[in-house]
């Protein structure tokens, strides 16, 4: 599993679920203000342990070092998760409390996605969203097709990344 010194990686226990959720409303109100997710936090616990009981991998980052700021963020600590499927090799849920945009725990997220899917990656990414679509951008996925989320009905990318040459 990747290493940092100011975040932990770990996988998730069957307590970090309520962090999570918290956590993931926060990040996509912040992403997505016009939409409330609050409400639809019961869907995303519904949708998490459907995904994790048919296997799919999720990993937890916390914050070691700075336990002021992370007592900041509603999800106390834990700067993000990730979601990936290793049989599918999709990549369901990236989710980053906004404190943590820009430090670090996203790229520690990707890289732990990746070793639990070393052949590939893919995921679907709204169009809106330019940041992430950089993000992944720069971690070298490539967008493979356009699509249109079947709830939302927002524009998607459907991007994927291979490994390369060893």
């Amino acid at each position: 599993m990747p290493a940092s010194s100011r975040f932990l990686l770990h996988a998730s226990e069957p307590e970090d679920t309520d962090r999570l959720a918290d956590l993931w409303v926060e990040s996509w109100q912040k992403t997505m203000p016009e939409i409330d997710f609050t409400t639809r936090r019961p869907w995303f616990l519904g949708h998490f342990a459907s995904l994790r009981d048919q296997g799919s991998a999720c990993l937890v980052a916390r914050d070691t070092l700075d336990a002021a700021h992370a007592e900041e963020t509603h999800a106390g600590g834990y700067a993000g998760f990730v979601l990936v499927d290793p049989a599918t090799r999709y990549l369901d849920q990236l989710a980053v409390a906004p404190a943590y945009w820009g430090r670090g725990a996203a790229e520690l997220l990707m890289a732990g996605a990746k070793e639990i899917s070393p052949a590939g990656v893919t995921l679907d990414v709204n169009q809106e969203n330019g940041r992430a679509v950089a993000f992944y951008t720069r971690l070298g996925f490539v967008i493979t097709q356009q699509g249109r989320n079947v709830t939302s009905g927002r524009l998607i990318w459907r991007m994927e990344w291979t490994p390369g040459p060893a």
